[in-house]
């Protein structure tokens, strides 16, 4: 069996300590590609050099839609991200997306934080059309807008929306588009019914499996520091769900991360 899980935050501090055996362990335990994410310049850099230190990492760039206010003035930070994008191991611009949780920093007002967001996805997502990569997508209360500013690219770029918290109803309308949804760990979470019609309704070739490590660890580590090898754990589940089998989930979805990211030979 193998899994690919595409999207870790690989570059967190939280990693420091112990990457190369994180690393080891997810490649021990079936997981033999690693998407590591970037939410800003300095974390962008971060996952390019993981991906040139490890042979089985790859790497998104991009900014997060809360790190929007951080920006420098000027277009230099996207000529950087372009620049992250066109290394060989770079597969996706991301996680790039709106955020309507988390309220407008001190000094801002939320028509400025939200506008913000908007104008700097519009940016990525024509970088991302115009370089020919696909787009992770980060989506926090805030579907109907993201689903319209995201129409705008439609044929021209591909995305998946990480994290999916939804039902199925809500990512067939994405789907139906050509995009796709990605599973966590919060699949094996009790009170995830929503995770869970999603999970078990989608259509083959829908979906990825991601940790979003270091957060959201599945159970049986729930409250603990997630890591790539726990994957395994939403794809069990994923398989538990749908009536089938892991190394099902795992032939479908490596298909499908294969299709979506084109990883470099």
């Amino acid at each position: 069996m193998s899994l690919t899980d595409t999207h870790a935050h690989l570059g967190w501090n939280r990693f420091d300590q112990d990457r190369d055996e994180i690393v080891s362990r997810a490649t021990a335990a079936g997981v033999g590609r690693i998407v590591t994410i970037g939410t800003d310049l300095e974390s962008s850099r971060e996952a390019i050099r993981l991906a040139e230190t490890y042979d089985g990492v790859y790497a998104a760039v991009g900014i997060h839609p809360t790190d929007v206010l951080e920006l420098p003035e000027g277009e230099g930070w996207l000529e950087e991200i372009g620049s992250l994008a066109a290394h060989p191991k770079a597969v996706a611009i991301g996680e790039i997306g709106l955020d309507y949780f988390h309220p407008a920093p001190e000094g801002s007002t939320e028509d400025v934080y939200r506008g913000r967001q908007a104008e700097v996805y519009r940016a990525q997502m024509e970088l991302a059309e115009s370089m020919e990569l696909p787009v992770v997508v980060h989506q926090r209360e805030c579907y109907e807008d993201l689903v319209a500013q995201t129409d705008a690219f439609h044929g021209r770029v591909r995305c998946v929306f990480h994290c999916w918290t939804h039902g199925w109803a809500e990512a067939q309308v994405l789907v139906s588009k050509g995009h796709l949804i990605s599973f966590t760990g919060i699949v094996t979470y009790k009170s995830a019914k929503e995770v869970h019609s999603a999970a078990g309704e989608a259509t083959e070739g829908s979906f990825m499996v991601e940790t979003d490590c270091p957060f959201l660890s599945p159970v049986p580590h729930r409250g603990k520091r997630n890591e790539p090898s726990y994957v395994v754990h939403v794809a069990e589940r994923i398989a538990e769900l749908r009536g089938v089998s892991v190394e099902d989930i795992s032939k479908t979805t490596e298909a499908t991360a294969d299709q979506f990211f084109r990883f470099p030979s």
